[in-house]
């Protein structure tokens, strides 16, 4: 007669024998869900329409706008709609903002709004594994415990995951957080009108976006100047100011940060596949397959990264890769080829050391196949090194990709990037104008360092004896 112990449950009758922590916090998570549904079907759609693009032809590319337009009009909590902020003064009040509050207002109420419902669901998540460890996990401890209070008693990595936190929503929200939007200010200003305050005529006139854009560039001081926190000539709030060209920065940046983060976190796990994936078939095979492998990998690590990247940006040029996502695919492509050397020869070790352990002998001996001895039994101690080198290799691929705008080579217009806001502010800098430069660079520079703190933090988490430090700065340097 057999019985069943506690840790041989499934979880499945773990939860229905004690439902209600899992179906209390189901129905906040349905909730915190369900208010932004608009926008994650707008995303699916997003999704589709990049796959639909990259097949000749455009197969489908009818019903896919379609049911983005459909998408689009879901209405969602955090949206520009429910807190609208781009008004115009009529004489005696504001009119189309939040509560008839001031443009600057109802656009910090908006922002204050979306930083908190995205709190608001990664504490939800954070429950949700508190109440798996205390109700339904079959064990009271795991390793992953120790890691978890590990980085929990690291100040150093807390403050790189909050900066990592606000980095991602600003990317993740970036339509919400802009005071307008990319289409009416950046992609097609002629295509919009917008209503003001005139002091001339003493009434409410219209005027297309992209001639108000045209009297409201940065460019020296005086007139000539829409500096950070201030109201253009038509009644405009831009919280970091105008580029030279007059579209407001701060909706720029919070695109430009979108962009940079999806080249980065798409083409290190690109990379990332790639080297673990190399790392366990070496570690298993040995001889040739290393050899093979240590061989092209050194071969592409003795190159410059920046230099690789310009001529492969060079060489495609003027091919149809190149026009996809004004450069974004293209770029990504090419970090994914240059940095997979990177994570593999980081995460090498580990494999070659899981790979000696007694459990791979006893797996092979009860017939399990090379694939399942990998994906089964090395591949998860491997996960965790490689996961802290990806993660302090993010900040690299943003400096570098930053670099390659600035010098002309990476993003192209319309699509905003922040190496490219430097470059065209660079003569400004000591004129009034200087936020056009110093705020992108300080978002940069930022960024990175919360990037690198945070994966520092991981790593001393997952492995607090490991010495990686000096390997580990040399894969996040980048360029």
């Amino acid at each position: 007669m057999s019985t069943t112990t506690e840790t041989e449950i499934p979880l499945r009758q773990r939860v229905a024998e004690n439902p209600q922590p899992a179906l209390i916090w189901a129905a906040v998570g349905a909730v915190l869900i369900g208010v932004e549904l608009g926008a994650i079907l707008q995303v699916v759609g997003a999704v589709a329409g990049v796959v639909v693009n990259l097949i000749p032809g455009d197969p489908g590319a009818s019903a896919v706008q379609s049911l983005q337009a459909a998408f689009d009009a879901i209405p969602t909590l955090v949206s520009r709609d429910v807190i609208p902020n781009q008004g115009y003064w009529n004489g005696t009040g504001y009119e189309n903002t939040f509560l008839g509050l001031s443009p600057a207002v109802a656009w910090a109420i908006r922002v204050v709004f979306v930083y908190a419902y995205a709190f608001a669901v990664l504490a939800w998540a954070w429950n949700g594994y508190k109440r798996f460890r205390r109700h339904y996990r079959r064990v009271d401890w795991t390793p992953r415990d120790d890691v978890v209070n590990r980085f929990r008693g690291h100040s150093w990595g807390k403050f790189g995951l909050i900066i990592v936190i606000t980095f991602v929503v600003m990317a993740v929200f970036a339509p919400a957080l802009g005071p307008t939007t990319m289409e009416q200010n950046i992609l097609q200003p002629y295509d919009y009108e917008v209503s003001y305050w005139s002091e001339d005529t003493q009434s409410v006139e219209t005027v297309l976006v992209g001639e108000a854009n045209l009297g409201s560039g940065s460019q020296g001081a005086g007139d000539e100047n829409v500096a950070p926190m201030t109201y253009d000539d038509f009644g405009r709030f831009h919280p970091f100011g105008t580029a030279t060209n007059g579209k407001d920065l701060f909706t720029q940046v919070v695109f430009g940060a979108r962009i940079s983060l999806t080249i980065a976190v798409v083409a290190m796990g690109i990379a990332g596949l790639i080297g673990l994936g190399l790392a366990m078939i070496t570690a298993y095979y040995k001889g040739l397959a290393d050899l093979a492998t240590v061989l092209v990998s050194d071969s592409i690590q003795a190159l410059p990264v920046i230099m690789v990247l310009i001529l492969m940006l060079v060489i495609f040029q003027n091919t149809w890769v190149r026009e996809l996502y004004d450069g974004a695919v293209l770029i990504i492509l090419i970090f994914s080829i240059v940095y997979w050397p990177f994570i593999w020869r980081s995460i090498r070790g580990p494999a070659l050391q899981v790979s000696e352990q007694d459990w791979i002998d006893a797996a092979k001996s009860f017939g399990q196949t090379p694939t399942q001895v990998m994906r089964k039994h090395m591949a998860p101690y491997v996960f965790s090194y490689m996961l802290i080198y990806a993660s302090l290799s993010l900040g690299g691929i943003i400096i570098s990709v930053a670099g390659l705008s600035y010098l002309g080579l990476g993003i192209t217009a319309p699509t905003p990037e922040w190496g490219r806001l430097i470059a065209n502010g660079q003569q400004y800098v000591a004129s009034p104008s200087w936020h056009i430069s110093l705020v992108p660079g300080l978002l940069i520079t930022l960024v990175v360092t919360g990037l690198n703190a945070f994966g520092d933090g991981i790593r001393d988490a997952i492995d607090p004896q490991a010495d990686t430090g000096d390997e580990a700065a040399a894969t996040g340097g980048g360029a």
